[in-house]
């Protein structure tokens, strides 16, 4: 008996494992998750030297000399582009590859559900919501002797770090509250600062970029994350934090508020620090009150946590696949 040809799929990712971004976290993840049902590959563009079944491209812009390469070889298998923030928030308003790409895909992913808002109408019918996911860590005892706070985010201005800064510029050396901030140092100038602020504010200190395990165990040591970033399409960093059991502050902009919920109590507006800094000393004054901010923060990303489960992005993407592969 003659065995069926599992159909291959390739993953295009602009960054690989060098990167250490979200892009690659979501092309590994996706590529382990559909493992079962494709023969996987991650590639930086197609054509890569060999062909497949599926073409799955994150990023509308970056990814759009393969998007239409692929949709001119093979313009009725199926095409999936994932959108990410700056193709929300800025590209496909603007730029006029990313626009097309939109066109040429026979379905999209967007990472949270307000993304939705930013596609044409007449896009939606194309769009499906897919949380990314990540294991779950068992929550931690942590000190009430001081506020342990963790940025995760490389040195970009759409990571906003200069608002961390200027939060930690804010805050007293005795206030109690000690900033960790991972990550690489993508732009020298922001390196610089980062320096700067390290030697001028001792409660501060940039570890540069670290392996994700060990960052995956510092979010969940950390009392809160802080997540200040400009834009965003759903943030990894975030899903990673709810399901290791640490709250979030984080910016009003779309995606965050997308991931976390319209009525979460954690949010600063967008370039406030003062905002921020006040948040950060609520969360220390009343860590240990039951009622107090940090827990309320706690309860609400607790409730948060089933989306980001591995099991509901990998059905979601099982799913999403085998209705295009059914009306190949």
């Amino acid at each position: 008996m003659q065995t069926k040809r599992m159909p291959t799929l390739c993953i295009v990712s602009p960054a690989l494992a060098d990167a250490n971004n979200g892009n690659w976290q979501t092309a590994q993840r996706w590529a382990h998750m559909l493992a079962k049902q494709y023969q996987t590959r991650i590639s930086t563009a197609w054509p890569d030297g060999q062909d497949a079944d599926v073409l799955v491209a994150l990023h509308a812009r970056r990814s759009a000399p393969s998007i239409a390469a692929w949709a001119q070889t093979h313009p009725t298998r199926p095409l999936v582009v994932a959108l990410t923030g700056t193709d929300l928030y800025h590209d496909i308003h603007h730029d006029a590859d990313a626009k097309r790409s939109l066109q040429l895909a026979h379905a999209l992913i967007i990472l949270q559900d307000l993304g939705l808002a930013e596609l044409p109408h007449a896009l939606h019918n194309k769009a499906h919501v897919i949380y990314q996911s990540s294991t779950a860590l068992p929550s931690v005892t942590k000190t009430t002797a001081h506020l342990r706070v963790l940025m995760v985010g490389h040195l970009r201005d759409e990571k906003n770090p200069q608002l961390l800064w200027q939060a930690a510029q804010a805050l007293n050396a005795d206030d109690g509250i000690y900033i960790d901030h991972i990550g690489k140092a993508l732009n020298p100038a922001l390196a610089q600062q980062a320096q700067s602020v390290a030697s001028q504010c001792p409660h501060y200190r940039w570890l540069g970029e670290q392996p994700h395990a060990h960052t995956r165990r510092s979010i969940q040591r950390a009392h809160v994350l802080v997540h200040p970033s400009h834009l965003e399409g759903g943030a990894h960093v975030i899903m990673e934090a709810v399901q290791s059991g640490t709250p979030v502050l984080a910016s009003r902009v779309p995606g965050n508020v997308g991931m976390l919920g319209a009525d979460y109590a954690g949010y600063f507006e967008p370039g406030n620090a003062a905002q921020l800094a006040d948040l950060l000393r609520q969360c220390q004054r009343t860590q240990t009150q039951p009622d107090g901010l940090l827990a309320q923060l706690t309860q609400a990303c607790h409730g948060r946590a089933p989306l980001f489960q591995p099991e509901h992005e990998q059905a979601s993407l099982c799913t999403l696949l085998d209705s295009l592969t059914r009306t190949e």
